[in-house]
């Protein structure tokens, strides 16, 4: 046994109160090393004869990743607190885990034990419930469609008459989506996310000018409302970018700090190594995103700045009834902004929706104080990995989705933002080759897993794109210039994801072991009366799946064409072609 891979702490995602009632306990340990896990739990203070008295559950194997197991147990602690440790076994010898090492025996000192102290119902994390639902539609407006020619920004090229560039326009705006909303129902998202609309020079408007307008370019403020109400009213939640990191180059205050230098009132709402500001070096000598002089980094540690920004983020709540913000760079802002920014907006709308760009482990993020969820890009390398560039096995791809999910306590990865391509990455459909076949079981995977998934604009109909900016194209609204194919293969697999919970949040997800077919990936979603098994097949020919349950006497239906299975048989086989799926309701 090696006692040097063992893992377990009292928080995070290894403890944690899933409900008001339920506490989640997780422990990782060398891969394949351990066969049996017990959890010894009770209450601290019953004692009986001088004893602290405990009971035993039998923990679960809930993954496996390249280098270790995760076992996982439930617990409703009838009084909401626990003392708990660890029986584990290897076959050969049992040793006890605590919080103080390892011993061979359960202790007998109530102080070798983990505490959960009390579970407090306002330390539970929880997300707003709608999310669970959501299929969300990134849009980026300037290139989505444009609806009011008369709000151009001038040099406005004809729509999609050319390549997208860093620098030129096309007029996409507000209107343009209003006009469009019919096309998004008909796809059945019930999300739009969009990147920033608020004035700023550039076409991503990511260097923000002024953080209480309207991009002139995107309409008016009316409209803005305008749209809002129409997405409310058919079902949409919308979703604003909001960059706090940094402001643009044309931001007034930022303005004032050039002009003045040191005397400029605003000199500490940036971070200025020295004066005067040098924007022609390569660093800038300011604090900036990345090296660009063009976006300089706000100073959220000056009071002055943190009022100004709270009072953006309250503004557009209040004023224009949005769902949720998405926050950029989020991970380079201090962590307590991110409190108080969530006290302020959660004050005025308490089921608002916070989602943080963050590439990496966001668990400092995620302990119900900042954000509700985080951009799960590692969700989307092992997706590109696998399906797309096929760089990995489906083996591999399951190992490392395991860790991905064990990374966060299970009421996060039910509202983390999944994606396969925005406006930062490459089209996926390019990313994939242009083989519509693998793109399409990309989708067949992403929406029938757990998450909050969302679809950049233009990848339901199979546009195609490298880097930024490259995939930054205007939308082809010629119904010529779309597949149909694909489009109506995503519109299904969003109607199966309402129809059936167990595609979308509800039960408990797990991998079945790869080995037992190479070259297909399979998991179940169930909760204990329903169950629906995921099989994908990743090869470049047809494969025959054999299921490896007791299935006799059961119905089984493939949801995807609702053919049935007559489950008389010993076994049951399901037959897969090229990268094919089937969704099979036991």
């Amino acid at each position: 046994m090696l006692l040097e891979a063992i893992y377990h702490r009292p928080k995070d995602n290894y403890a944690y109160a899933c409900t008001n009632e339920e506490l989640h306990i997780r422990i990782r340990t060398k891969k394949n090393d351990i066969k049996t896990a017990v959890l010894l739990h009770g209450d601290p203070y019953h004692w009986e004869n001088g004893e602290w008295i405990y009971d035993k559950k039998e923990m679960i194997l809930s993954g496996t990743d390249q280098l270790f197991d995760y076992w996982f147990a439930s617990l409703k602690p009838p009084f909401r607190r626990l003392r708990y440790g660890f029986l584990l076994n290897d076959g050969d010898k049992e040793i006890f885990y605590g919080e103080k090492g390892f011993s061979d025996h359960p202790s007998a000192d109530i102080g070798d034990y983990f505490c959960f102290p009390f579970l407090n119902s306002i330390d539970v994390f929880q997300a707003p419930s709608w999310v669970k639902n959501t299929v969300w539609y990134q849009i980026f407006p300037e290139r989505f469609a444009n609806g009011n020619r008369k709000n151009d920004p001038k040099g406005t090229l004809e729509w999609n008459s050319t390549d997208p560039s860093r620098t030129n326009f096309f007029g996409g705006d507000l209107e343009g989506v209003i006009e469009n909303i019919p096309y998004l129902r008909e796809l059945g998202i019930s999300g739009i996310y969009f990147t920033p609309i608020f004035k700023a020079h550039s076409n991503h408007k990511y260097d923000t000018i002024d953080y209480f307008e309207i991009d002139p370019q995107f309409g008016t403020k009316e409209t803005l409302k305008e749209l809002v109400r129409t997405c409310h009213d058919n079902g949409i939640k919308v979703m604003l970018d909001a960059v706090f990191n940094h402001s643009g180059f044309y931001f007034s205050h930022f303005q004032d700090v050039l002009k003045n230098g040191e005397k400029s009132p605003y000199r500490d709402w940036f971070h200025v190594r020295e004066f005067p500001l040098n924007t022609e070096s390569i660093p800038p000598n300011y604090e900036t995103f990345a090296f660009e002089a063009s976006m300089p980094k706000l100073n959220t540690e000056n009071k002055e700045v943190r009022d100004y920004l709270l009072d953006v983020g309250r503004y557009w709540v209040k004023e224009f009834d949005i769902d949720g913000w998405r926050l950029d760079v989020a991970n380079e802002v201090d962590h307590q902004f991110w409190r108080d920014f969530r006290r302020e907006v959660k004050s005025i709308k308490p089921d608002l929706y916070i989602l943080g760009e963050i590439w990496h482990d966001s668990m400092p993020w995620l302990r119900g104080d900042q954000f509700d969820a985080v951009m799960n890009y590692p969700f989307t390398t092992n997706m590109i990995n696998l399906f797309a560039k096929q760089s990995i096995s489906p083996a591999q791809f399951v190992e490392n989705l395991t860790s991905v999910i064990h990374m966060y306590p299970k009421n996060v990865t039910e509202v983390n933002f999944n994606l396969v391509g925005s406006h930062d990455t490459p089209r996926i459909l390019t990313e994939c080759g242009e083989d519509i076949r693998r793109l399409k079981q990309i989708y067949s995977f992403m929406l029938s897993f757990t998450g909050t998934p969302c679809i950049y604009y233009g990848d339901e109909i199979g546009m195609t794109g490298a880097q930024d900016p490259g995939c930054r194209k205007c939308f082809p609204w010629e119904k010529e210039k779309h597949n149909e194919a694909l489009f109506h293969h995503i519109q299904k697999h969003i109607e199966l994801r309402r129809s059936h919970p167990l595609l979308a949040n509800e039960g408990n997800l797990s991998f079945l072991p790869a080995e037992l077919h190479e070259g297909c990936i399979a998991f179940t979603k169930s909760n204990g009366e329903d169950t629906i098994f995921i099989l994908l097949n990743c090869k470049d020919e047809e494969t025959t799946y054999s299921l490896p349950f007791d299935l006799k006497g059961k119905k089984i239906v493939n949801l995807w064409n609702n053919e049935e299975f007559a489950a008389e048989a010993e076994t049951i086989e399901v037959e897969l072609e090229e990268f094919g799926f089937a969704i099979l309701h036991l």
